[in-house]
This record gives structure tokens, C-alpha cells and sequence, in this order.
């Protein structure tokens, strides 16, 4: 019974990822904002809902069992950043493995990947630093907590002050299929736009949510603990939006929002959710938290490094999966 839910969970999800990227397509085109704004800011943090529920549910209204609450609460902050700069990387690049082989080249626009990269990886390590300040320094969590906040908010504003010059650079988002709703016989105007992306949005969250309680069922059935549940699992199912829609970005060679989808939700990911774990959490060191915590920062740093030299090519992206499984195998062990 739990795998026909997690088979039909999975429809849901992938219907519902046609529903949100046709919809945001046309969101963007209408707005005539850049490819970066629509794959990094819209479609990344519409997609980032089921994983920020998960650590805030887990905190606020989880077991009996508060220490339990913060364990899962902390696994899935960190896990979320983790399975995205590795295992969703290489699933997108294993996507189009056999139309453009193993040195084929990746095209994302630069400068919006790579102020996504930068400002994960200054995020990432202030959080990484905040896993070794003491419960008692609440003052210096606070501020740190505070600093990440504010750092995402400046992201924000430095993503949209560039996407005018993108647009006229030619990295303006465009739909190449009509709505929808459009399809059904509804006007194709901004109300329908902004219904059909509601309408896949719903979706995306129920079904992802199925998959979660699908999912922690066949984990109790494993034996699995809390902590790594919250580090290996549920991150699998919450991330599947942004696997599914980059993956459907990317098949249509639009690396552009198929990268800033996932990088997009990394930033986010690296920022609001470790706030929330340093000022409602422990968050503290433990082996397979720092394991991940290296693992994820190696991953976005050995994409930034590839990037910088000029050209991303599918098999960089072996090697984030590759790091993904070495994580496995020390988080198992």
C-alpha cells in the first residue's frame, strides 16, 4: 500500500510540474523578466515550499518528543541544500545524457549562475560556521541568523536589478506552448496565468507531501533513524519539483531556468532555512551533519570552479553525483 501511494504520489508531482512550468513560462514572458529571475526567484522558491514545511512542521508541530522535533528539523534544512548540489545536479545532467553526451556543453547564463553560486557558498559557510557556536552565545546566533536573512534579501534585489540588461541581452523568458487553461478555452491573460500557476502549485505541494508520509512509512519499515531520515530521505521527496522541472527545463534546452531552478532554491535553501535552525534549534555539530554540511559546500564550490574556467560540461555533473553517493556511504556507515 505505501508504494502505490508513493506511485501515485509521483504522478501527481509530475502532472503537477507540467501545470507549474508551462504557467511560470508565460508568467515570465508577460512580466518580461530575465530567465534568471524566473528560474532562480519564482520557480525556486514556489518549488522550495514542501522542503520548507517539512523543518518548520518538524519544529512547531511535531511529536512529543522535542529532541526528536529538532533532529528532523535540523536533517532537513541541511539535507534539502545537500541532495540539490549533488543528486538533483546529476539527474538533471543524466536527463539529457544521450542527446548531448558526456562533453556536452551546458549553457546556463553565467553571471546569474554564478552570483547564485557565490551567495550559497557565503551562506552556507556562515551556517556551517554557527554548527560550533554554543547554545549559551544567543546574542551571536541571533545576528548570524539576522545576516542570513538579510543576505537573501539582497540576492533578491541584485538578481532583479540584472534582469533588464538580460532581456535585452536576449535571456528573456519565453513560453513555447500555449497555457493550458488557455488550451481549455479560458483567455490567456495574467488572472489564467496566475490561476494555472496556483493550480500547479497546489499539486506540487500535495503530492509531495503524499510522497513525505509515503516515504518516513517506508522508512519506519527500514528501521531508519530520525536524523537520517531527515538527511536521506525526506529530502528525495521533497526536492522532486525541482529535479522534475529542471529536468523538463533542461530536455528543452533551457539550461538557463533548468540551473537557476536548482541553484536558485539552493540560496534560499542556504539562507531563511539555516536562520530558522540556528534560532530554533541546537543546531549543533554531529558526524553525519558535518559530513553533509563538506559534502554540499564541495559540491557548489566544484561547480562554481568548472564554471569559472568557461564551460560546463555533463559530465562536471557526474562528479556531483558522485559526491552524493560518497555521502551515502559515510552517512550508512
Amino acid at each position: 500500500m505505501v508504494f502505490v501511494q508513493l506511485f501515485l504520489a509521483l504522478i501527481v508531482i509530475l502532472v503537477a510540474a507540467e501545470i507549474f512550468t508551462n504557467a511560470l513560462e508565460h508568467l515570465g514572458e508577460k512580466l518580461r523578466i530575465s530567465e534568471g529571475v524566473t528560474g532562480s526567484v519564482f520557480a525556486a522558491v514556489g518549488t522550495a515550499l514542501p522542503e520548507t514545511l517539512v523543518p518548520l512542521l518538524a519544529i512547531f508541530a511535531g511529536t512529543a518528543n522535542q529532541a526528536v522535533n529538532e533532529q528532523i528539523g535540523v536533517g532537513a534544512i541541511l539535507g534539502a541544500p545537500l541532495m540539490l548540489s549533488t543528486l538533483s545536479l546529476f539527474l538533471m545532467g543524466l536527463a539529457v545524457l544521450k542527446r548531448r553526451g558526456l562533453k556536452g556543453r551546458l549553457t546556463p547564463e553565467r553571471s546569474g549562475l554564478m552570483r547564485d553560486l557565490n551567495t550559497f557558498l557565503l551562506a552556507f559557510g556562515f551556517a556551517a560556521i554557527a554548527l560550533f557556536l554554543p547554545p549559551e552565545e544567543a546574542i551571536v546566533r541571533g545576528t548570524m541568523a539576522a545576516g542570513l536573512v538579510t543576505l537573501y534579501f539582497i540576492y533578491l534585489m541584485l538578481t532583479f536589478r540584472a534582469s533588464a540588461q538580460l532581456v535585452e541581452n536576449g535571456h528573456g523568458t519565453e513560453a513555447h506552448e500555449k497555457m493550458f487553461l488557455a488550451r481549455l478555452g479560458l483567455p490567456e491573460h495574467m488572472v489564467t496565468i496566475l490561476l494555472q500557476l496556483a493550480l500547479g502549485l497546489v499539486l506540487l505541494v500535495g503530492g509531495a507531501k503524499g510522497f513525505i508520509h509515503g516515504v518516513e512509512e517506508a522508512s519506519r519499515l527500514m528501521g531508519i533513524s530520525p536524523l537520517l531520515l531527515s538527511l536521506l530521505i525526506i529530502p528525495v521527496a521533497t526536492e522532486l519539483p525541482e529535479k522534475v522541472n529542471s529536468i523538463l527545463w533542461i530536455r528543452r534546452h533551457k539550461d538557463t531556468l533548468a540551473f537557476g531552478n536548482i541553484t536558485g532554491a539552493m540560496v534560499f535553501q542556504g539562507t531563511l532555512l539555516p536562520a530558522i535552525g540556528i534560532t530554533l534549534t541546537p543546531w549543533g555539530p554531529d558526524r553525519a551533519v558535518l559530513a553533509g554540511v563538506l559534502i554540499t559546500f564541495g559540491a557548489a564550490l566544484w561547480l562554481r570552479l568548472m564554471l569559472t574556467r568557461g564551460q560546463l560540461r555533463l559530465w562536471h555533473l557526474g562528479v556531483n553525483g558522485s559526491l552524493y553517493l560518497l555521502y551515502l556511504i559515510i552517512a550508512l556507515a
